[in-house]
């Protein structure tokens, strides 16, 4: 049975815990398309990884997640105009596009340029099979991108490949992460030859052997 320490470090996603660190190294679902039907409709809520964000599709069809609040007085984008390139708080307007750069506010002089110092939190998509996938990490936690014909452009760190076939998505997020719990446990352990020393910068250690299997005995 865990202890409640262990059970922590397992079961905590938000930003800078083992197992947060982990998870942001892989692309994660975020929504479905059909929740964001066409250009300039209303944004959606959506929690990840214990990050309240906002997802909407622009004038032009990109998609955006940011941070769910205006950093001016916090108030919720969730609430906001998405319109003409970008989503508008409705508390002072202050304006976002999908990069999270403010590209426009409303309560400022036309010829200030305060706008270009504030930015909001954002992070990349990317639209495969009906979902919007997301990568919460930094680039250089293993960021790629994913493509429709399956190959992505650089390999990730924890990927999982067949011989003569590439697993992407959620298919290889669920290989690998399955490949990993396997090889892995929380609590004291003996490392084992093929442990990658990565894992040591998220908290995890090394699982012990499995203890040979016995003969069984010989009856006479």
């Amino acid at each position: 049975m865990l202890s409640r320490e262990e059970n922590e470090i397992l079961t905590r996603v938000g930003p800078g815990t083992p197992m947060g660190e982990l998870m942001r190294r892989y692309w994660v679902p975020a929504a479905l398309s059909r929740e964001l039907p066409e250009p300039d409709c209303p944004p959606v809520r959506v929690k990840l990884l214990g990050e309240n964000l906002v997802a909407f599709r622009d004038t032009t069809g990109r998609l955006g997640l940011l941070d769910e609040f205006c950093p001016h007085r916090r108030a919720s984008l969730f609430l906001g105009r998405n319109e003409e390139d970008g989503l508008r708080c409705v508390y002072h307007g202050w304006k976002f596009d999908v990069a999270g750069s403010c590209i426009d506010m409303l309560n400022l002089p036309s010829d200030s340029n305060f706008k270009t110092k504030v930015r909001l939190k954002a992070y990349p998509t990317v639209e495969i099979g009906g979902i919007i996938w997301a990568h919460l990490g930094s680039p250089k936690s293993g960021r790629h991108c994913l493509s429709l014909n399956g190959r992505n452009s650089r390999k990730p760190i924890g990927s999982y490949k067949k011989p003569g076939k590439s697993v992407t998505g959620y298919r290889q997020w669920k290989a690998a992460l399955t490949r990993l719990t396997r090889r892995f446990s929380i609590g004291p352990s003996t490392p084992t030859p093929e442990s990658p020393a990565a894992l040591e910068e998220c908290g995890l250690r090394p699982a012990l052997k499995p203890p040979k299997k016995l003969s069984p005995p010989i009856m006479v």
